[in-house]
């Protein structure tokens, strides 16, 4: 067999010089079972229906009040197997979690257990309508209040808010208080400081929330360098957002030094808690000074990325930012629970800065993250931080020896690996190692972030993953990159198995085409 493996590519069989793959062409376009899937409009008849509708009677009144379909839409017809086939052969040209390792860095796409969708299934809670009364939908209440419970616990932090939808969402849930706070007590600051190991929406987020963003430098060994933030604080100053573990994968040491300077400086302490999943059960973010923290529910507590309807990214709070919180909340009053909203607001929360949305809305993604963690308890939440932790520095051992670690003499990584390109050979770049993982069978790592790495490439294994599975995506990754640093041109011309080749992502993101028209037959 000439397939790519640990002892060497063999590019005259698998990159012919007419840059296309391997062996004879076929009819159809297909390779074995790798389906060349037309568009659904290439696929159709636009006569043709998947049902049998009777005729309207000849003397039928219409009752679409002169807005009938003058002309026809253009819509494809099919058979029912013909379109059940079609979005089948889709679905496979697909990456998912359920398919094979998923290394995107500052991601965290682990595992979901199936366990977990069963509960966000049940009725009472898949069916559950934001505009239901009330004692109707106590057990969905009641899930959101004990959801609160546990990451209150987890964290240290006294208050919770959990309406945020995703983690930049809870960022600017976070900023907002932040804010309120200031206006509270009339202290107008302009400046919110990130450093550069933080996580890009960390920036946009604070100049969305009006403040003015100033870069703190990073220290050789990729953490914030202290010096420099404590040199900048001032009376302009209204908080640092600080990413822990950062985007280096590194814990930051002098996190809690750094809040007390804040603090003393009259500024509060964002964060980022999307890689929380790092230090779960390890660490409580309480203790380290922080005032605002967002939990990325669909990271750290199972569901990746949007499996299944939207993210979550409710916000932990200090006492300084806690009557500042939005509305609305889950409060329990004896065996019931309460939505304290605007209009039956106590007096202590008149100072909320007010909705960030109208509804809590994220019913699956409370029920599979209180799922997880019932299911896990708090010990086997302390040993996924541990084997998170373990999988990533042997991932990083696995490859240091070979590629650029720029932060690996730092000490043990946490959640994930970084790497550069140093040493590639021949024009190559990051951007062709991650094509040729394709060929591989893998989605490829982050790449270009973070920005303070040169061709950064940045892999995060989750505790998920078994030995077995981690060996053959270092030996596969170890493959691509002995081909960089040897100058093999043909992984220019990667990804060769892929249901489509090299794509230009620039213009599909600045020009996309949106529309299906008839070709031109003329």
């Amino acid at each position: 067999m000439n397939t790519p493996n640990k002892s060497g590519w063999k590019p005259e069989v698998n990159a012919p010089e007419d840059g296309m793959h391997a062996g004879p062409e076929t009819v159809t376009g297909n390779r074995a079972l790798m389906l060349d899937e037309p568009l659904i409009f290439e696929l159709a008849d636009n006569m043709a229906t998947g049902v049998d509708l009777p005729e309207p009677a000849s003397n039928a009144p219409s009752r679409l009040g002169g807005m009938e379909r003058a002309d026809a839409f253009g819509l494809p017809g099919l058979s029912e197997p013909e379109a059940v086939r079609h979005y089948t052969r889709l679905s496979r040209q697909n990456y998912a979690i359920d398919l094979g390792l998923f290394p995107l860095g500052s991601c965290t796409m682990k595992h979901n257990p199936r366990l977990n969708e069963k509960v966000a299934r049940m009725p009472g809670f898949a069916d559950c309508h934001p505009l239901a009364p009330v004692h109707t939908v106590q057990g969905a209440l009641g899930v959101i209040h004990e959801l609160g419970e546990w990451l209150c616990k987890l964290t240290g932090m006294p208050a919770v808010a959990m309406s945020p939808k995703a983690g930049a969402h809870g960022e600017l849930c976070g900023i907002l208080a932040i804010r309120a706070a200031l206006e509270a007590r009339g202290d107008a600051r302009k400046v919110v400081l990130c450093p550069e190991s933080a996580h890009g929406t960390n920036p946009a987020t604070a100049a969305f929330a009006g403040y003015e963003v100033e870069d703190i430098p990073a220290t050789g060994e990729g953490r914030v360098d202290f010096d420099a933030l404590k040199a900048r604080l001032g009376p302009d100053v209204a908080a640092v957002m600080i990413t822990n573990p950062n985007t280096c994968g590194l814990f930051e040491r002098d996190f809690r030094k750094i809040a007390d300077a804040v603090h003393e400086a009259g500024g509060f302490v964002y964060c980022d808690g999307a890689n929380f999943n790092a230090i779960v059960g390890r660490v409580r973010p309480g203790d380290l000074g922080v005032d605002a923290m967002h939990i990325n529910l669909h990271k750290t507590f199972s569901t990746p990325h949007g499996g299944g309807g939207p993210g979550s990214g409710p916000v932990v709070f200090s006492e300084a930012l806690a009557p500042f919180a939005p509305l609305p909340f889950v409060e329990q009053r004896g065996d019931s629970f309460h939505l304290v909203e605007e209009e039956t607001a106590k007096a202590d929360h008149e100072q909320s800065f007010g909705r960030m949305t109208a509804f809590h809305g994220q019913m699956g993604m409370f029920t599979r993250a209180l799922a997880y963690m019932l299911s896990h308890g708090a010990d086997g939440l302390k040993q996924v931080a541990d084997d998170a932790v373990l999988n990533a520095n042997y991932v990083l051992r696995g490859l240091d020896d070979l590629l650029h670690a720029p932060y690996a003499s730092s000490g043990p990584c946490m959640h994930e690996a970084l790497f550069g390109d140093d040493g590639f050979e021949g024009g190559l770049s990051t951007l062709d190692l991650a094509k040729s993982l394709i060929d591989e069978g893998y989605h490829p790592m982050t790449m270009y972030f973070p920005l303070v790495v040169h061709g950064a490439m940045l892999v995060e294994p989750t505790e998920t993953e078994s030995k077995a599975s981690l060996d053959q995506f270092v030996a596969a990754f170890r493959n691509a990159a002995e081909r960089a640093k040897a100058g093999d041109e043909s992984m220019m011309q990667s990804p060769y198995y892929a249901p489509r080749r090299r794509l230009d992502e620039t213009q599909a993101a600045r020009k996309p085409v949106l529309a299906w028209q008839e070709p031109d037959e003329t």
